[in-house]
């Protein structure tokens, strides 16, 4: 492969990084345990994974689709990871799926889908905070009252909070 080529490769590989962390951000200002580096290394792992998997594995066996197939189940152990139970309570779906989320982008970023890959980012942002604020001026007008936040308080959370 020649340089021209592998160049453009490591530039899917930092547009990855970058998407990701950008959702990582958002995560690290809501002061959830998976933030800006998690998020940038779910993005990156799944682009350098999307990316050998298209251009590194060669040969009549080679399945770039089998490569994804793992990705998202790897993701999904790990995002299982980030969701605790606590009695009554749940905590990190809302962290898990943008984990789940920037694989995506990660493995778009790495596909050299690059406007798809930046939609998708967008998209992630927007939901985690936009719709955050819409939600809570929602429950404000429709009189739904708050749910705890901290596990200490009976009845826990069933959300993040963010």
């Amino acid at each position: 492969m020649e340089i021209g080529e592998q160049l453009e490769l490591v530039l899917r590989l930092i547009l990855g990084l970058v998407l990701a962390a950008a959702v990582g951000w958002e995560r690290e200002l809501q002061r959830m345990p998976a933030g800006f580096r998690t998020h940038a290394l779910v993005g990156l792992g799944s682009a350098v994974f999307t990316v050998v998997g298209a251009h590194g594995l060669v040969g009549d066996n080679a399945d770039p689709t089998r490569v994804a197939a793992q990705i998202v189940s790897g993701i999904g152990f790990l995002g299982g990871g980030a969701i605790l139970h606590y009695g009554g309570s749940v905590r990190g779906l809302t962290t898990a799926a943008s984990l789940w989320a920037v694989a995506a982008v990660g493995m778009a970023s790495g596909a050299g889908l690059y406007v798809i890959a930046i939609a998708a980012a967008v998209l992630v942002i927007v939901t985690l905070d936009i719709f955050d604020r819409f939600e809570t001026v929602l429950k404000r007008r429709l009189d739904i009252p708050e749910k705890p936040s901290s596990f200490d308080e009976p009845g826990g959370s069933t959300e993040e909070g963010a």
